[in-house]
């Protein structure tokens, strides 16, 4: 397509300076990059600079910022309180490899804001919480099976890296050994049948997904789904874990959970958690989280619990920016400023594609926002307008044609916007209007191309 390559030369020649460190990347880092969303062409972004909502690559090129630090960084970038707090505990000492005060206040913070937090356990990362908090329940129940939901995506390690790309039912990575398809069931959202039907007849550990829906509400979830999920659970005596690792301290200073009065047992944190540096976060009831204790029983200490290591766990500077954090988050007005900024964006990006036609819808809760462009032509013939456009299914919503995926986001980021995956992003409580009319206006320029370009249709 030659529009498609005339925007890829034009990209690539205002980053010169990116195209000689993707070369000397790709000499030294395997796959070129540290994360596979960050794998673009004609060349990945290198930031050298973030602050407040907006980013600054080595080229020069400034970004509104929608991506956040992968959704950590609620504040925005280098909030001045958060870095001074990072400062003062680094001078002490960036890492002890003892517990320290810091961690025991983190802990009481995440304690005192979410309901189902009785006890705080932490890690590195989504992916670590995730993998122990699965370890907690099957340790709790001593049982194996996971029950898992179509396209939530609960990081990358062998339990939980099958099923959150379509096709769902394909193998998530090589390298993983096939067993593990023997602990996990894997089933569609929304159908409390389905779930009855298999806490029934199979032996399950524990139930995970995320709150909002697949991949940070992409795929929205019905609030009644998981007061269903809830009582069912707690029927067959299952844990309920929720990946909060987006949502939490986002939706309500104590996550969706304490907006929508579902109280799991078990919860995954990171990335709001800890301030946007590394870190995470396992939290339950103390009943599960029990498991943890060591008594002094040599039995017990070394076959009767959870083991766990881990050198970072709460190590100062993340356990500084964590305090600070929710200390703010704790007050609502971070989220509620973040929330207005995403509805005006919502109202305005929806606005573009009703003024030009497009098939397609702007959707999303709280500071969350997604496009979804409908590429299959009967599905826009039998339409009425673009609101029975309306989905919740995953493979429609997760399956948008990976072409125009990618011109779509090499189109924003050439206007100077950049988006946290697919075709949405998140806000901060520092975004402000002015950012968002400079968006609207490059995203409206953005479909304008993507129609030209044949992968964004008009409505019959």
């Amino acid at each position: 397509m030659a529009q498609s390559d005339d925007l890829i030369q034009n990209y690539a020649a205002r980053r010169p300076i990116s195209k000689e460190y993707f070369r000397r990347a790709k000499q030294v880092l395997a796959g070129g990059v540290g994360h596979d969303l960050r794998n673009f062409v004609p060349v990945p972004m290198y930031i050298t600079r973030a602050q407040g909502s907006r980013k600054w690559d080595v080229d020069g090129n400034e970004y509104i910022d929608f991506l956040l630090g992968n959704g950590g960084m609620l504040l925005g970038h280098a909030d001045p309180e958060v870095c001074d707090a990072v400062t003062r505990a680094v001078a002490n000492g960036s890492h002890f490899g003892n517990d320290h005060p810091l961690q025991i206040e983190w802990a009481e913070w995440i304690n005192r804001l979410v309901p189902s937090a009785e006890r705080v356990r932490f890690v590195n990362s989504g992916t670590e919480a995730s993998l122990l908090a699965l370890r907690l329940a099957r340790a709790f129940t001593h049982r194996s099976r996971i029950l898992r939901f179509e396209g939530h995506f609960h990081g990358w390690h062998d339990d939980v890296v099958h099923g959150f790309h379509p096709p769902f039912d394909a193998n998530g990575s090589l390298g993983v050994p096939p067993q593990v398809r023997e602990n996990l069931q894997l089933i569609p959202d929304g159908d409390l049948n389905r779930v009855a039907d298999v806490l029934s007849h199979d032996e399950i550990a524990a139930v995970i997904l995320e709150p909002t829906g697949a991949s940070w509400g992409r795929v929205p979830i019905d609030v009644e789904f998981l007061r269903g999920l809830r009582e069912l659970t707690e029927r067959h005596g299952v844990p309920l874990i929720f990946d909060e690792v987006v949502s939490g301290f986002r939706f309500s200073p104590g996550g969706l959970q304490a907006l929508t009065g579902v109280i799991p047992d078990l919860t995954c944190f990171a990335k709001i958690v800890a301030g946007g540096l590394p870190g995470g976060a396992v939290a339950g009831s103390a009943a599960i989280m029990q498991l943890f204790d060591v008594t002094g029983d040599a039995q017990h200490d070394r076959f009767g619990r959870v083991v766990h290591f881990g050198t970072f766990n709460a190590s100062p500077p993340s356990a500084a920016a964590g305090i600070t954090v929710l200390r703010r988050v704790s007050t609502g007005q971070p989220i509620e400023q973040a929330n207005r900024m995403a509805e005006l964006l919502r109202r305005s990006w929806d606005g573009v594609l009703d003024r030009l036609g497009v098939a397609g819808y702007v959707y999303g809760d709280a500071s969350v926002f997604h496009v979804y462009f409908e590429t299959n032509q009967e599905r826009i013939s039998d339409a009425p307008n673009r609101l029975a456009l309306r989905t919740r299914d995953a493979k429609l919503l997760k399956g948008m044609p990976g072409q125009l995926i990618t011109q779509y986001q090499r189109h924003l980021r050439f206007r100077g916007v950049d988006i946290m995956s697919s075709t949405g992003g998140l806000l901060s409580s520092v975004h402000t209007e002015q950012d968002i009319a400079e968006a609207t206006a490059a995203f409206e320029a953005t479909v304008s191309a993507l129609i030209d370009e044949g992968l964004a249709l008009r409505m019959v």
